[in-house]
């Protein structure tokens, strides 16, 4: 069910629900009828993302929510917040909070995030399921007149991105037989043409005469055929040009490298959620009056065994025509995001930035809520990492330490298409940095916050949409990189 989201300067008489937020200092809201002992009686201590329940016989229930120091609230603490709000009264029907209030940051930033936190809490992917369960379908968030305007525009600005997020969760929790290649790339022409994009379809036949031979040779194992997805978003005056690479594997069996059938095999349907994040994160730049000018690549194919597939051994030539040896048909990604390299490269933007759920490697390192972000420009991927900051979605650079270059030399090709048992995170960006020239570019590697196995705060249990709102951000404050020195 959509969730309707409105201001308000008092709580309406339909809501069922009431979320007041206490800080750890200060009055406590009288609504509540519980002193501070009270609470802490209660077990409860304003920590961000607590709540109590305050049942009530003749009223809407009442919701303690824990928001920490007011004074110090940014807009992940809010988000947080607002988050346990949604969790703590999801199956009441109208919901109304004071949260952008609560706390001194501005309140279109406030606002922005309380929406996100609770939308995105409350998501569930029901497409499938004969019950479709229960959550709030409206949000309502109070705010005072000298605010108002603000928080108007945050909660538009928060319904934006997090539909952005929550279609790139859709897209990425789908079962592979619904979302095939050539699914995936009519669902981005609807969206762009929904959305005010610009979009042209490649199929294989278009691919070949391109010289795509990544993302053909990745294919060759699939009944189903590739598609390779250009999207366009062109603003009057740019302030400058960003172009975003999606890995788009719909299904990830490991090819003739087979996968072991164990849980992570069944999250493979997922292997398309840098595609994803560029598709959805690309169709909320003209609602949010994005400045920059961006492309985006979606390169579409499933991995699949065959007596067609790509065999160890064989060499695949790329668009930029540098060649490689295929050691391990499970590191596909790299084979087709240096096609989507090469024709971002040809561009020649200010910025490359890609995104796929790439290596293990990178898991083994930073753990199942931190992405890697690699690049070959400090400047831009400071302007990533402040990008995921924001988002609260977190990323860790990594160095793109030259010296390992050696251990991808091939003897019969430009290169091979692994690197050797460690850091393989690293050697997997360094095969990426071939095909990128000398346009500053970043990397991110999500393989380890593509999912989520249970409810954590403003994410739910599934594919996260991890990315979506970092490239949203990402475009929106884009500014030139500075050389490196």
């Amino acid at each position: 069910m959509a969730l309707t989201v409105e201001t308000s300067r008092s709580i309406p008489r339909t809501a069922d629900a009431v979320g007041f937020a206490v800080a750890t200092t200060g009055a406590v809201p009288r609504q509540l009828g519980l002193s501070r002992a009270a609470l802490t009686a209660h077990g409860f201590d304003s920590k961000v993302g607590q709540t109590l329940v305050v049942p009530s016989s003749t009223g809407p229930t009442y919701i303690a929510v824990g928001i920490g120091d007011s004074r110090k609230a940014d807009a992940n603490a809010v988000r947080d917040a607002a988050a346990a709000l949604a969790r703590a009264c999801s199956r009441r029907t109208h919901v109304a909070t004071n949260l952008v209030d609560s706390v001194a940051l501005d309140a279109r930033s406030a606002a922005q995030a309380a929406v996100e936190g609770f939308t995105l809490a409350t998501y569930r992917y029901t497409d499938l399921k004969s019950s479709k369960g229960s959550a709030p379908s409206t949000l309502t968030v109070t705010t005072s007149s000298a605010r108002e305007r603000s928080t108007e525009t945050g909660v538009e600005r928060g319904r934006t991105t997090a539909a952005a997020a929550t279609l790139a969760r859709d897209l990425a929790n789908t079962p592979p037989a619904y979302l095939t290649a050539r699914i995936l790339a009519d669902r981005a022409v609807e969206i762009a043409r929904a959305t005010g994009l610009g979009v042209e379809v490649f199929d294989n036949d278009k691919l070949e005469v391109m010289g795509c031979g990544g993302l053909i040779g990745v294919n060759r194992g699939s009944t189903e055929p590739a598609r390779m997805v250009k999207l366009t978003y062109t603003p009057s005056d740019p302030q400058g040009h960003l172009v975003m690479v999606g890995k788009g594997v719909t299904y990830d069996s490991g090819g003739i490298s087979l996968k072991p059938s164990d849980a992570s095999h069944g999250n493979m349907k997922m292997d398309m959620s840098g595609a994803a994040a560029v598709l959805s994160a690309m169709s909320a730049l003209k609602a949010l009056r994005c400045r920059t000018a961006v492309t985006g690549y979606l390169m579409c194919t499933d991995n699949r065994p065959s007596g067609s597939a790509v065999a160890m051994g064989d060499v695949l030539t790329f668009r930029n025509g540098k060649t490689s040896e295929i050691l391990n048909t499970d590191a596909e990604g790299r084979l087709i995001l240096a096609d989507g390299l090469s024709l971002a490269t040809e561009l020649k933007p200010d910025a490359i930035v890609d995104i796929a759920t790439l290596t293990g490697a990178c898991m083994a390192a930073l753990g199942a809520k931190i992405a890697g972000v690699l690049g070959t420009n400090q400047s831009f991927i400071d302007q990533v990492k402040s990008a995921a900051d924001k988002a609260d979605e977190p990323v860790w650079q990594l160095p793109l330490e030259r010296s390992y270059r050696r251990l991808l030399d091939s003897n019969v090709a430009d290169m091979k298409n692994i690197g050797g048992p460690y850091g393989g995170a690293i050697t997997a960006a360094l095969f990426l940095a071939e095909f990128t020239g000398d346009v500053p570019w970043a990397h991110l590697d999500i393989a380890g916050p593509m999912n989520v196995d249970g409810d954590d705060g403003w994410l739910s249990r599934g594919a996260t949409g991890f990315g979506t709102r970092l490239l949203i951000n990402l475009a929106l404050g884009f500014s030139k990189p500075k050389s490196n020195r």
